[in-house]
């Protein structure tokens, strides 16, 4: 695998944000990554406000005169659990003449690898245009044929690398470049703290739109910090990029600590918790096991016919930080095994401080290749998109253990952390 090819190191191309980024609360410089484990000090309940919030508190001055295009979906809510789309649209202060829907949909009723398409919204009579897997030229020309001149982006994130909304933010940005159009971005804290960058590195030669550029597996960014990276490191074409912070949020902070309400982003997300997880047992998608899609608790069950408790007994041995394994039997009902019963196991993280998603996912792979003789990996080689690379497929099939895996990948990981480092708006 190369290095994290990319990251040039020639700094901001948009200061961002102007004075509604500079005075955020807990902005300025950001702590050095901190390991797993560092508590905040926040009292549960703490109310953050998003970067929507407080764009709105300011009476919109940042979109004066503009004609806005909104890219999100059901999670672009105010702390009122209001649609922030609703909100502008009844607002005679703001010209709202467009809206793009992602993966899964504006108003989110797509499953995963689908959209919603082009249609009017029958709430406002706005026109939805469909971004997803559109980029370049083509998605340039979309915001050309709506009419927009300043492109708003406001979607929760989930803090892994092949959550795809954050490349819909980077081919939004890349397309608003090729179309001459400003690109705002309002910002919402990382739900599972942004502590630390965990995991492999993209390698370039595996970019899907499940992984674009070289980041890692877990970046540890808001969607502002990502998109500031972006416009630092990896665009070719400058873009006239102004982001929002949200002010009330510190690093260590998890999002039941931000008194903000959660809205599953994808169908398959359903609470805080899943995300918690989500940036290590994703990693299930690229192998014949169920990764608990089609269950109550997608990516916290894990199994297949024929695994049995020996899975279990094998992953609990291993003592990871913050969690254990319980035996489980499930039937999906839908996905992978659809009505029928599996055996596997069901993460219980009992300390999320320490807590290592990545690493957890890695010894859930290494384990259930030796306990199981069924096991195999999916015949498209997923598992090296979602990786970044074809490395910790072939160490695990050679053999190596949780530590030579995860060992792998730290030269490339401190160098994305060192670049990550300037980009972050909060401590």
């Amino acid at each position: 695998m190369t290095g994290p090819t990319g990251l040039s190191r020639r700094g901001l191309l948009a200061a961002g944000g102007g004075a509604l980024a500079a005075a955020a609360a807990g902005a300025g410089p950001a702590a050095a990554d901190a390991p797993p484990g560092r508590a905040n000090g926040r009292a549960p309940g703490h109310q953050v406000r998003t970067g929507f919030d407080r764009l709105a508190a300011d009476g919109y001055a940042l979109l004066d005169g503009a004609r806005v295009g909104v890219v999100t979906n059901p999670t672009g809510i105010t702390a009122e659990a209001r649609h922030i789309v609703d909100v502008m649209h009844a607002d005679e202060r703001v010209d709202l003449v467009a809206v793009f829907g992602p993966e899964h949909g504006f108003r989110g009723t797509a499953q995963a690898g689908g959209s919603e398409g082009r249609y009017d919204d029958p709430a406002t009579g706005l026109p939805v245009y469909d971004t997803y897997l559109k980029s370049g030229q083509p998605l340039a020309d979309v915001f050309t044929a709506s009419g927009v001149d300043t492109v708003v982006f406001d979607i929760q994130d989930v803090g892994a690398r092949f959550y795809t909304y954050i490349w819909t933010l980077y081919d939004c940005m890349a397309a608003a470049a090729l179309a001459g159009k400003r690109f705002v971005v309002l910002d919402r804290p990382n739900p599972v703290t942004g502590r630390a960058a965990l995991g492999p590195v993209l390698d370039r030669a595996y970019a899907t739109f499940v992984g674009r550029e070289p980041i890692a597996q877990a970046h540890g960014m808001t969607v502002a910090e990502l998109a500031r990276l972006f416009a630092g490191e990896f665009l070719t074409r400058p873009v006239a990029l102004e982001t929002v912070a949200v002010t009330g949020w510190r690093r260590a902070g998890f999002f039941d600590t931000t008194g903000l309400p959660w809205v599953p982003p994808s169908p398959n997300m359903p609470t805080p918790d899943t995300a918690l997880v989500y940036s290590g047992t994703c990693l299930f998608e690229g192998t014949n096991l169920s990764e608990g899609r089609g269950t109550t608790r997608p990516f916290e069950l894990l199994g297949a016919e024929g695994v049995d408790g020996r899975w279990a007994e094998a992953v609990n041995a291993l003592g990871l930080p913050g969690v254990r394994f319980r035996e489980a039997y499930f039937a999906p009902t839908f996905s992978k095994f659809q009505g029928r019963t599996v055996g596997g196991v069901q993460l219980m993280v009992h300390d999320r401080e320490v807590f290592d998603p990545v690493r957890t996912g890695i010894a859930l792979l290494v384990t259930a290749r030796r306990s199981w003789s069924g096991f195999a990996w999916r015949a498209d080689q997923w598992i090296d998109k979602l990786t970044g690379s074809a490395r910790v497929r072939t160490m695990i099939d050679a053999g190596a253990d949780v530590d030579e895996v995860t060992g792998a990948w730290e030269a490339d990981l401190a160098a994305f952390r060192a670049v990550r480092e300037e980009y972050l708006l909060y401590r």
